[in-house]
């Protein structure tokens, strides 16, 4: 028969229920994270999944969980897979590789440009960065964003155009420009072949 001792170590290296248990996924956590990932606003993902913008906020700040169908319309509008959003959260490998087919792009065609999205989902809403491409006469025309929000752009090739706060400045390669993005501004190509810049956004 074991000792007391020998039954207390045992009982100690066993491993708890709340050990075993896995935390429920943040499924409104990665709503949101995918909604800022794609500029969309909640008025935005609430007319493409047929979801009230009331009940969105509500799953988006984890206070209510969404049905499977709820939650079908949701991936649906965003993109992606309802699997996917169920899935658990791994943890952060050491040095993580994205190949060109990972990266999401976002494509205005009407308006002629193309948004590689090059920041991680997690800062999503926080610090995004992307990579923007602009045909000629194209623009990327944005609403206002939280308040506080900056843009950084800089010019890699081509020449473009910013318009923001009233103000209008053209800059030629490698210029930088830093501008308020808390009201309505544009990114637009100035010339007459393709344009390239980095883009950086900070939310307030």
């Amino acid at each position: 028969m074991a000792s007391s001792g020998t039954r207390r170590a045992a009982a100690s290296a066993a491993p708890t229920l709340a050990q075993t248990v896995a935390a429920p996924p943040r499924v409104g956590e990665q709503i949101q994270r995918l909604r800022s990932e794609r500029r969309m606003t909640l008025d935005d993902l609430s007319r493409a999944a047929g979801v009230s913008k009331s009940m969105l906020s509500e799953i988006e700040r984890d206070k209510a969980n969404p049905t499977i169908a709820v939650a079908w319309r949701l991936t649906n509008a965003l993109g992606v897979s309802l699997d996917s959003l169920f899935a658990q959260q791994k943890a952060p490998e050491a040095i993580a590789v994205s190949g060109p087919h990972e990266i999401p792009t976002l494509s205005g065609h009407d308006a002629k440009y193309q948004l590689r999205v090059w920041g991680p989902i997690e800062l999503a809403g926080k610090f995004e960065w992307y990579e923007l491409t602009l045909q000629p006469g194209g623009a990327l025309v944005s609403n206002a964003h939280e308040p506080g929000t900056r843009e950084h752009l800089t010019v890699l090739h081509g020449s473009i155009e910013i318009e923001a706060a009233g103000t209008t400045r053209r800059l030629k390669t490698a210029d930088t420009a830093r501008y308020v993005a808390d009201e309505a501004h544009a990114i637009r190509n100035a010339g007459k072949s393709e344009a390239k810049a980095l883009l950086v956004v900070i939310h307030g």
